[in-house]
């Protein structure tokens, strides 16, 4: 239990860092991009490759999270190679396929309400997430696993025991159906 507790504390102070300096991080995305109006999302992009980043926690236990951040937010502006620059430039383009190439499978028609379901059950666990220590356990692990469903790396990533992992999936997916039922959504697809 003391791992979970380990844990918890850890993303709380990575989260109390993001939400004191949240409006800094902007400001100097604004500074960075010279007020261009992409700086924004510039700055949120920013915020999700610190946050997935293996050394985050270290650098904000040393104080030099924001200038690591800053570094970020200048490359991924600035460089013509950053994975920014490169996402940015995809949006709206189309990609053919050369003349002679046939698709092999038939096309499918897209599933809105797969979608819609989707999106409920996304909605749910960030609800979740909200409610308390025990939700948010639950959610992180159920999410965790809906990556990869097995429960033994999962355990081994974490340092928390494979039954409670089992456990909180299980809540979380009664959780999610008790509350689609609820919302009188239908979950079978």
């Amino acid at each position: 239990m003391s791992n979970v507790n380990c844990c918890s504390t850890l993303l709380k102070d990575m989260n109390r860092f993001l939400t004191e300096k949240y409006d800094d991080i902007v400001l100097m995305s604004k500074k960075i991009c010279k007020s261009n109006p992409e700086f924004e999302e510039v700055a949120h992009f920013a915020i999700e490759k610190f946050m997935l980043h293996e050394r985050a926690q270290e650098l904000v236990d040393a104080n030099q999270a924001m200038q690591f951040i800053s570094g970020i937010i200048y490359r991924s502006y600035y460089s013509s190679t950053s994975q920014y620059y490169t996402l940015l430039h995809q949006k709206g383009k189309v990609f053919g396929f050369p003349e002679n190439h046939q698709i092999d499978s038939p096309i499918e028609d897209y599933n809105y309400e797969r979608d819609m379901l989707t999106e409920a059950i996304q909605g749910i666990l960030e609800e979740m997430a909200t409610e308390g220590k025990e939700q948010w356990y639950r959610s992180c692990l159920f999410q965790m696993w809906l990556e990869n469903q097995n429960y033994s790396e999962i355990s081994r990533q974490v340092n928390i025991p494979r039954t409670s992992i089992s456990k909180a999936v299980e809540e979380c997916r009664q959780h999610i159906i008790k509350t689609l039922k609820e919302r009188n959504l239908n979950y079978e697809l």
